[in-house]
């Protein structure tokens, strides 16, 4: 994102002013970026130059759009469950798999906690940050938040989706302990990309849909507690984010207690209700359907929607986005039609910037 850009984010994420222009902000990695480039995912992931170039077009094509989190080095879901023993294995037309591996759990205690800039594909990532910042820069380009995947959604890459469920039933001290583990992979690695990309980052972005398949009551133990410790390890200025496009019915008014400012959340609840549970104390990030209209609707059916939520947010802190990530076939027309449609809601409500 260029720098006015998240300035324009920022003040929206901090409820720093009412009556501002409602941005359009779309979180978009390798799933949507190198089909719309026309290249392979080897080429995106293992490249640099093409990496980059990828990146380049999609901020110059949509000069509306904050790309969120921008400029996200990753290799699909496996950066950090790739140094803890997952197979990750690259396909060249799709995402990345993650393959859980088995793994004695009587044997919790012997697992180290990855270097990220050492162990994995974290190691890369960081790379293609080292070599590339500079120029980023020089295109006049920011790169203010990293992002990393949430302390269940790492542990199901390292048990499975399935056991991980059964071990908050039936393992609960044992869960409690990889969730440890994965909390603090998961705070280094945010802290490792701040320190390669340096005082730009004001900013991160954490991504767990397992937290929306557990009811409240395992939320507080299971979920909560750990999300908190990802907010508070970094500065009580800067912008938390989270991504949880499952189901936050159960949870959407405690996030602002973990320390999280933005949510970017599922079709579960909709702009309403979302608005009253949240009661103002975070920005929401939503809430066009990515599926039934980002990918199969007409920019004319994601103009109306978009419309619809601006309308419905009314003065609550609205970020007009996708109910989740920009997914595979999304069409461009469609990010166009909510670039157009944010345009046109602002000039409307007299929205300045």
């Amino acid at each position: 994102m260029r720098p006015e850009q998240w300035q324009q984010f920022k003040a929206v994420a901090q409820r720093q002013h009412g009556g501002g222009p409602i941005p359009v902000s779309l979180i978009v990695d390798c799933p949507w970026i190198p089909p719309y480039c026309g290249v392979s995912q080897w080429d995106y992931f293992f490249d640099p130059e093409t990496w980059l170039q990828c990146n380049l077009r999609v901020q110059r094509d949509f000069p509306d759009v904050i790309w969120f989190p921008s400029w996200w080095s990753e290799v699909g879901m496996g950066a950090e469950p790739s140094a803890l023993g997952p197979r990750l294995r690259f396909n060249r037309q799709r995402v990345p798999d993650v393959e859980p591996l088995p793994f004695p759990m009587e044997r919790l205690d012997d697992l180290t906690l990855p270097d990220p800039h050492t162990d994995g594909f974290m190691a890369l990532c960081l790379y293609r940050y080292e070599k590339l910042k500079a120029r980023i820069a020089e295109a006049g380009f920011v790169v203010p938040v990293v992002a990393a995947r949430g302390p269940l959604t790492i542990a199901s890459f390292f048990r499975g989706v399935t056991q991980l469920m059964e071990d908050i039933v039936d393992a609960p001290e044992r869960t409690l302990k990889l969730l440890d583990l994965t909390t603090r992979l998961g705070i280094g690695w945010l802290k490792a990309q701040a320190e390669v990309l340096g005082q730009q980052v004001e900013g991160i972005l954490v991504l767990d849909d397992l937290v929306g398949f557990i009811g409240r009551r395992h939320y507080e133990r299971f979920a909560h507690p750990f999300l908190k410790r990802y907010c508070d390890a970094f500065p009580a200025h800067w912008v938390k984010v989270f991504h949880n496009d499952a189901n936050v019915t159960a949870c959407i008014d405690l996030i602002p207690d973990a320390g999280f400012d933005v949510l970017n959340w599922g079709l579960d609840l909709n702009m309403t209700q979302a608005c009253a549970r949240a009661g103002g104390r975070l920005a929401l990030m939503g809430n066009v359907p990515p599926l039934d209209l980002g990918v199969c609707g007409s920019p004319e059916q994601n103009y109306a929607a978009a419309m619809q939520a601006m309308e419905e947010a009314g003065e609550h802190p609205l970020i007009l986005s996708f109910a989740g990530a920009t997914t595979t076939g999304v069409k461009p027309d469609n990010v166009r039609a909510l670039a157009r449609a944010a345009r046109d809601f602002n000039a409307r409500t007299g929205r300045g910037g």
